[in-house]
């Protein structure tokens, strides 16, 4: 048995809550990493899991040894970068996930000069607005827009998207320029973009304040869809009035594509994080990949950036 690779595929079950979902990620058979556990456990003389046909559940005795494994592979991770040659070029796969609008439009036309920067860094680069099961996937961080959901992971914040409101030419001639917020939700002659956000698979909606007035604006809809460049889409369709980050609107507002609306009213930024699980080791690819799109937001929509009319 290679105790260091049986460390890995437990602390990855314990992770995963997943025999064959820590197989996957560490391109091994099932049957691998049963016998390396098996084998381990063996070894220690202590049952380290709970294993049902459904489930999979750390003991008490393995959640201590995980916590203790868990810091031994990150200061062997530690010792590996400490390199000189390795301090200097951080390596290895990384496995991220970011908004599909923000890979297009800023992340993916920056990456070449990130590998310029890290030569030896492979991105496996997923692109979606669904939720994702960081530990389960096996992603070593999301970049996600608005409240985290989940308390257990560590969130760096790293910008803040100025909303605004907008609709295409086609859509105020057929149905007029709403004049306020309000009109959107009375009026049957207006319609929203649905945007299905991930975690409820319904649309929210979006509050607006003028001095002491605010509006809870969502208004009806014929069209919803559950992917930013969709939505963008459907927009500039003329499918209805919908509400963008300033980095995808600029562009279409500059073609006469989207017209703004209600420009004396003001909308909270969305906040964009950086997350990553608590029991993931920081190692040097992740921190320079966070410390990279740090940088790159502080250029697009830095923190503490301010929605219109603010």
């Amino acid at each position: 048995m290679d105790r260091f690779d049986a460390m890995q595929a437990f602390a990855r079950v314990v992770e995963s809550g997943s025999f064959t979902k820590a197989a996957h990620t560490l391109h091994m058979s099932r049957t691998t990493v049963t016998q390396l556990v098996q084998q381990l456990e063996a070894r220690l003389r202590v049952k380290l899991l709970h294993r049902t046909t459904r489930t999979v559940k750390v003991t008490a005795d393995g959640a201590v040894y995980y916590e203790r494994v868990v810091r031994l592979l990150a200061d062997v991770d530690d010792a590996e970068t400490s390199l000189s040659t390795a301090a200097a070029a951080p390596r290895g796969h990384l496995r991220v996930d970011v908004p599909s609008p923000l890979a297009r439009l800023i992340l993916i036309p920056a990456l070449p000069a990130f590998h310029a920067q890290y030569p030896d860094i492979q991105l496996d680069l997923g692109v979606s607005d669904r939720v994702v099961d960081i530990v389960g996937d096996n992603v070593d961080c999301v970049v996600r827009g608005g409240t985290l959901t989940n308390p257990a992971l560590i969130a760096r914040h790293v910008g803040d998207l100025a909303l605004r409101v907008y609709a295409a030419p086609s859509y105020l001639q057929r149905a007029g320029v709403p004049e306020h917020p309000q009109v959107l939700e009375d009026s049957q002659h207006h319609y929203t973009v649905g945007f299905l956000w991930a975690r409820t698979g319904k649309p929210l909606p979006f509050s607006m304040r003028r001095g002491a007035e605010q509006v809870q604006a969502q208004g009806r809809y014929v069209c919803a869809v559950d992917d930013g460049n969709a939505y963008l889409a459907a927009g500039l369709a003329g499918m209805g009035v919908l509400w963008l980050p300033d980095y995808m609107a600029g562009p279409h507002i500059a073609s006469g594509e989207l017209v703004p609306l209600f420009e004396d009213w003001t909308m909270d930024p969305m906040p964009l994080y950086v997350a990553y699980p608590p029991q993931r080791h920081v190692s040097a690819k992740l921190r320079v990949f966070i410390d990279w799109v740090a940088e790159l937001m502080a250029r697009h929509a830095p923190v503490g950036a301010r929605g219109a009319g603010q």
